[in-house]
């Protein structure tokens, strides 16, 4: 205080310097809502997404993945969505390499398994016809899923199905994330 009066002087910082140029940096960093950005070449229209291979002993492991991807694709993307190849701009093609599952968990009483571990290496490529342009490609996409089963037979209910539709939903997110976003 000087004569009775205040005096403010301006007080810059440092600080605020970097705070100001962290925010003006992250404007322009490109962040996205996902499932609105478009990465793919603006000729593609239609993207056909044939039954998926299946070598493995899982039984309609590959019709379930198809069918989560195409439903994924539909609802996230403006996409259409189709089966044959001669009707598509690009082709998302699939499979099932390999499924495995082990128990992971194990009733202290019984010994029998409680928990399971399920693991699914899957081959997947986007291919622009036109150009035959691979647009993704993962040639050893991993992915896996735990569910529990009941360790008393009475009450025993067979968990796996649901977790297949969940696994296959993991799936189609991740591979439609992938596709729409090129990562």
């Amino acid at each position: 205080m000087w004569g009775g009066h205040w005096r403010l002087e301006p007080a810059f910082s440092p600080l605020i310097l970097i705070a100001g140029l962290t925010l003006i940096g992250l404007a322009g960093c490109g962040y996205h809502v996902a499932g609105h950005v478009d990465t793919l070449p603006e000729q593609i229209h239609t993207i056909a997404i044939p039954a998926f291979t299946n070598t493995t002993t899982q039984y309609k492991i590959a019709d379930s993945i198809t069918a989560a991807v195409a439903h994924e694709l539909i609802e996230r993307s403006h996409y259409h969505v189709v089966t044959n190849p001669d009707d598509a701009d690009a082709v998302l093609n699939g499979g099932v390499v390999l499924f495995t599952s082990y128990p992971i968990t194990l009733d202290p009483n019984t010994g029998r398994a409680s928990g399971i571990a399920v693991i699914v290496h899957l081959r997947l490529s986007l291919t622009e016809k036109k150009t035959g342009k691979i647009l993704f490609n993962r040639p050893d996409y991993i992915i896996s899923e735990q569910y529990e089963i009941s360790v008393d037979p009475k009450s025993y209910f067979d968990e796996s199905p649901a977790a297949v539709d969940r696994l296959s939903r993991d799936v189609a997110r991740s591979v439609v994330s992938g596709i729409l976003e090129r990562f």
